[in-house]
């Protein structure tokens, strides 16, 4: 397995970034001002993560997407773990995500990597999405956001 830096988003990534985002115009703006990694298994395009720096001191985990076949195999935690410590050598001091108040897998992912939570946006996915949402039966609406401390 082999983490490295994307230098051209092809079709896979793409694939791949709108599992985690259905919407690919909000993709394409923040891919704008990001960068991001793949994961690889030899050829095979496993996941993918994109960072976003808000500030000197402060980046975003914009999205992360792992392939359906290798997902709840700990490559979203091993992807996780890889740009916080990127992220931490590079000074940044904190990493904040936002994520769907009814993504119950995203919500246990991240406070399992000791995110936690510090604030909502109230119909986040409906004013930003034209086609609602549903998760676990429940229609998304807000957006949960938590934050990361980088500084050991």
């Amino acid at each position: 397995m082999k983490i490295a830096r994307i230098k051209k988003y092809e079709q896979a990534h793409f694939q791949l970034l709108l599992l985690a985002d259905p919407n690919r115009h909000l993709i394409e703006q923040y891919l704008k001002s990001s960068f991001g990694f793949e994961m690889l298994e030899g050829e095979n395009l496993i996941g993918l993560i994109v960072l976003t720096p808000i500030d000197q001191f402060k980046i975003e985990l914009k999205n992360l997407a792992i392939d359906s076949k290798y997902q709840h195999q700990g490559y979203a935690q091993k992807l996780i773990q890889f740009v916080t410590e990127y992220a931490a050598q590079r000074n940044y001091h904190e990493m904040v995500v936002g994520t769907g108040t009814t993504s119950f897998v995203q919500l246990y992912l991240y406070q399992k990597m000791n995110f936690r939570c510090f604030a909502v946006k109230t119909d986040f996915f409906i004013d930003n999405y034209s086609k609602p949402i549903f998760e676990n039966g429940l229609q998304l609406r807000d957006m949960s956001l938590l934050h990361k401390n980088l500084l050991k």
